[in-house]
């Protein structure tokens, strides 16, 4: 079998697809069996990312030289499941890669810095309508200009991420790394508010501070609002925003004017009948006379 380099001069041994996908099953049975639940990659077809924040995070990847030659086997390395367990946190990106071995990384991202959160904002102003429609990436072309703009926007750069793997790879940016980072932006597709739990700030201050410094007098659409519903926000962000109340229906009142009539009505309608006994009483004494 080929064997590959490692940068203490050994030769290891060259593992195939099926044999690192059969190892990374066996380590996430092994970790579960001791209590820790697993987040794994499972790319099902080509494409690694579909939707608006998946790929202009890869995008963003693929705009650095620094990164591009190491990229593709990375792109091989999430395809085939190798990734099989991936954490996003504040500032900080986990993950377990099936190599030749069981390899730990750890990517660091900076907080995004507060001037240029505030920069985002005021750029963003009066053009950014609710959370929803930020994390859906229903954005006008302006918008997604901003916040996907190389070194201003939401992405970091090479400079804000510093890199570290347990495998022998003497390469800054190594495919367990890459494979990971791609990893990550299959991630957002499903979950597009951990790339502001990464950088460390909240999308809901963006669309406030958006919708406050929009021009006096703007008109938004029904279904556009400076924050979500409470529904709309439970169903991107899967939390229970429910009070536990059930809303009260304000009590229809009856025009006046109907219910003067009605008291009416029942009024002639008792004249009539006792008008009507009359009557039958007078008839029924003239019979007996």
């Amino acid at each position: 079998m080929p064997r590959t380099p490692s940068f203490y001069g050994d030769w290891r041994q060259y593992v195939p697809v099926s044999q690192r996908r059969r190892n990374s099953v066996r380590a996430q049975l092994a970790l579960r069996r001791s209590g820790r639940e697993v987040a794994p990659v499972r790319i099902p077809g080509r494409r690694i990312t579909t939707t608006f924040w998946g790929d202009a995070w890869c995008r963003n990847l693929e705009s650095y030289s620094d990164y591009a030659n190491r990229l593709p086997r990375g792109r091989t390395y999430v395809r085939n499941g190798s990734v099989f367990d991936l954490r996003v946190e504040a500032g900080s990106i986990r993950s377990l890669v099936s190599g030749s071995e069981i390899y730990e990384t750890r990517i660091g991202v900076a907080p995004l810095a507060k001037t240029r959160w505030k920069g985002l904002q005021s750029r963003c102003a009066g053009q950014l309508d609710s959370v929803v429609d930020l994390l859906q990436g229903s954005l006008s072309r302006a918008v997604m200009e901003i916040v996907t703009e190389k070194g201003k926007g939401l992405f970091p750069s090479p400079k804000e991420i510093s890199l570290t793997c347990s495998c022998p790879d003497w390469a800054l940016l190594c495919k367990h790394l890459a494979a990971t980072l791609y990893g990550v932006g299959w991630r957002l597709d499903r979950e597009p508010e951990l790339l502001f739990t990464l950088r460390g700030v909240d999308p809901v201050e963006l669309v406030a501070a958006a919708a406050a410094a929009g021009a006096p007098g703007r008109r938004r659409s029904p279904r556009h609002r400076s924050l979500a519903s409470d529904e709309d926000l439970s169903s991107v962000f899967g939390i229970d925003l429910d009070d536990g109340a059930a809303p009260r229906r304000p009590a229809r009142s009856r025009p006046a004017g109907k219910k003067g009539t009605a008291k009416k009505t029942k009024t002639r309608t008792k004249k009539r009948t006792k008008t009507a006994k009359r009557r039958a009483g007078r008839q029924s004494s003239r019979a007996a006379r």
